[in-house]
């Protein structure tokens, strides 16, 4: 008969606001195990954070593996630790069995008694000594002879958790996902944040599908990095091609989007578009010899904004901008993510789930798409903090400009 385990975790935040305590409760006996409230101090005005104690009895190791597991990954720590443990990379690109696997919760690693913080957090890493320093380091990137953290002993992580209320008004996204909230409403709280975030010298960065072209709103986009507001685009090749087939011949898929007529051969238009700058040697030397004079890419070399294009099993050319090795991709992605504070996913489920990926759970993402089923995707997969805002993203990008003070010509 296995004997049973009994272990205490606590968080700290706004425990009830979140859900995260109700969710805690439901993960303890989802596993199998039970659960005694210990203490929970809920705070008295809407500012304060509350402070949960919790005391798990799980009646077998594998059950409370889970449990632990399952807590920790919401934001709760066991109160009692000693110091991590850690094992040496035997093999290249290889974790030793056991591994701790990261969460986008910022996180620290207790070493002789004293925690350090993690460092570049992001989920789906391991946990590198790296001198003193402890940082993410993704598997393949794992070199032979690096100390790792194996286990759950000695971390300790952070819950992300906000409040529905500050100074009397909705906190950020708080309405959740619906088609039924004003649009310019759900617009003014991304361009308060916006504004902060680059106030504290953190980056907005946005993430854009080619959806962005095909509905018109290509000339918005480009108003908006011109002006300066905007730290760094990321995409695929399908963006940039239509962009560019926008800008060379008026079509988007050979569709005219003056007209929304197909244009006579106008099937050729992308890859005739994706020739001109395969001929230029690049997206920027067709900007310098005025080859590409409008768009969103123009607007990209005009504005001196960084852009990482990855490419897929999908694309036609492609792009010589585009990086079609996907380790090389994903690093470009994170190198223009450092430093993120606000991401702004604008139509591109898939490029939007990557990045949301990368980017710990404090970088506030706002995903911008017509179907709530994409808009809710991310948070599904792990990016918790992520908010949605369900409407045609032309809609989107007018009114972001229209409150950002930016014009669009023509």
């Amino acid at each position: 008969m296995s004997k049973q385990i009994i272990a205490t975790f606590q968080a700290k935040g706004h425990l009830i606001d979140s859900g995260l305590m109700s969710d805690a409760l439901e993960a303890v006996q989802a596993a199998g195990a039970s659960y005694r409230v210990v203490r929970l101090d809920i705070g008295k005005q809407r500012n304060d954070e509350s402070h949960l104690e919790l005391e798990v009895t799980a009646p077998t190791k594998k059950v409370f593996d889970r449990v632990r597991a399952d807590l920790m990954s919401l934001g709760l720590s066991e109160t009692e630790t000693q110091d991590a443990q850690f094992a040496v990379v035997d093999i290249a690109g290889t974790a030793p069995e056991g591994f701790y696997s990261t969460t986008n919760l910022a996180t620290e690693v207790r070493v002789d008694g004293n925690w350090i913080p993690v460092q570049s957090q992001r989920m789906d890493a391991t946990v590198v000594d790296d001198a003193g320093t402890l940082r993410c380091v993704k598997l393949r990137d794992l070199q032979q002879g690096m100390k790792l953290v194996v286990g759950f002993t000695g971390i300790r992580v952070t819950p992300h958790t906000t409040r529905k209320l500050q100074d009397g008004k909705f906190g950020f996204m708080q309405g959740g996902v619906s088609s039924e909230r004003r649009l310019e409403a759900q617009v003014e709280e991304v361009v308060r944040e916006w504004k902060r975030v680059r106030a504290e010298g953190r980056k907005v960065i946005l993430v854009a599908g080619p959806v962005v072209v095909h509905v018109g709103a290509a000339p918005t986009l480009a108003a908006i990095l011109k002006a300066g507001l905007v730290d760094g685009l990321l995409s695929g090749n399908a963006l940039a091609v239509h962009d560019i087939e926008v800008a060379l011949f008026g079509t988007s898929l050979g569709v005219e989007l003056a007209h929304g007529r197909p244009a006579v051969h106008g099937h050729m238009h992308h890859m005739r578009a994706i020739n001109t700058i395969r001929r230029a040697g690049s997206i920027a030397n067709a900007v310098q010899k005025k080859v590409l004079k409008n768009g969103v890419m123009h607007a990209c070399v005009q504005a001196k904004v960084p852009f990482a294009l990855a490419g897929s099993i999908r694309d036609d050319g492609p792009l010589p901008d585009t990086e079609m090795d996907l380790i090389k991709a994903q690093a470009a992605y994170a190198k223009v993510l450092e430093g993120a504070g606000l991401v702004v996913i604008l139509s591109s489920m898939l490029h939007g789930i990557g990045t949301g990926n990368m980017i710990a759970a404090d970088v506030l993402t706002v995903c911008v798409d017509i179907h709530p089923a994409v808009v809710s995707k991310l948070a599904d997969r792990g990016s918790a903090q992520s908010q949605g805002i369900v409407t045609d993203v032309g809609a989107f990008l007018t009114v972001l400009a229209e409150q950002l003070g930016v014009t669009v010509k023509g």
